[in-house]
């Protein structure tokens, strides 16, 4: 049973890549745009912050389960809350720009920053 949790985890860490590839993809095809004040929420990085939260929130999940079978340590119950509350503020700065013709440049720099801050926040902590 623990490898199956393991190959969970695995598969969901995975998708949760694909994720953060979708956003700051979005994002980085977005940058020239950015500069000339034309940069849009592409469909991708919706997607992405999607499937950021969900990955993220079924990761929490099969975590505690392990920890609760012994079979990892318990979870950095702070370090998964700053991480949520970044990507929630991401997510929701994605879903009220999504539909403007162009996001401004502040705007659509810190949806990359804080894209980048998550992944900061879980390799470094």
């Amino acid at each position: 049973m623990e490898l199956t949790a393991e190959i969970v985890r695995n598969s969901l860490i995975v998708l949760h890549f694909i994720g953060f590839a979708a956003v700051f993809g979005g994002f980085m095809t977005q940058m020239k745009a950015m500069a000339q004040g034309a940069a849009k929420i592409v469909p991708a990085m919706v997607h992405g912050a999607w499937t950021l939260l969900a990955t993220g929130l079924l990761l929490v999940g099969v975590r505690e389960w392990m920890a609760m079978m012994e079979w990892a340590p318990e979870l950095n119950h702070m370090k998964i809350g700053i991480k949520s509350l970044v990507l929630i503020v991401l997510l929701v700065l994605i879903l009220l720009n999504k539909k403007k013709d162009s996001v401004k440049a502040p705007i659509f720099g810190t949806i990359g920053l804080l894209a980048v801050l998550n992944v900061v926040l879980a390799v470094f902590w």
